[in-house]
């Protein structure tokens, strides 16, 4: 009986633990500090793009697409036809000029409009832990007011 007992301390463990299946296709895990490095190192694009912006993909899926971005000066004017767009504020402050009317906006890719200026609308401030959805079809620019820099996980989600 004795025997029976060890033997049975010893099996337990082995029938407690859980086989590890692999992650199902498609699932990702963005960590808080992985994507503050992801900012960090896209300061440096920054420095040297002509908008003051740069952006880093973080997966491109059928339906939605994962951007890092870096922004240290007022961000164009843009509109989107079949993509809608949520941000995350990651740091920083920001103005949201969201709505109104797109005027002089410049077709740079299907579906896609860009520059020009936003008549009307209405200002949103952000800052860190904010989330905002901006629908299709709605003309959007982020605004710096002063702010050194500003970081969020944009996701487009496609087909509208």
């Amino acid at each position: 009986m004795k025997k029976l007992w060890v033997l049975s301390l010893i099996a337990i463990p082995f029938l407690v633990v859980r086989s590890e299946e692999p992650a199902p296709a498609g699932f990702e895990h963005w960590e808080p500090a992985a994507l503050q490095r992801g900012a960090q190192a896209l300061a440096a694009a920054a420095a040297t793009d002509p908008h003051h912006v740069a952006v880093k993909q973080l997966a491109d899926y059928p339906n939605e697409l994962f951007l890092l971005a870096h922004r240290e000066a007022d961000g164009q004017a843009e509109w989107h036809e079949t993509q809608v767009d949520v941000f995350f504020v990651q740091s920083g402050t920001a103005t949201l000029l969201v709505g109104g009317t797109l005027l002089n906006g410049e077709t740079v890719a299907p579906h896609e409009k860009r520059n020009g200026t936003i008549q009307g609308g209405t200002r949103q401030k952000l800052s860190a832990g904010d989330v905002v959805r901006i629908p299709a079809r709605v003309p959007h620019q982020i605004l710096l007011d002063g702010g050194h820099e500003f970081n969020y996980l944009a996701i487009k989600v496609k087909g509208y």
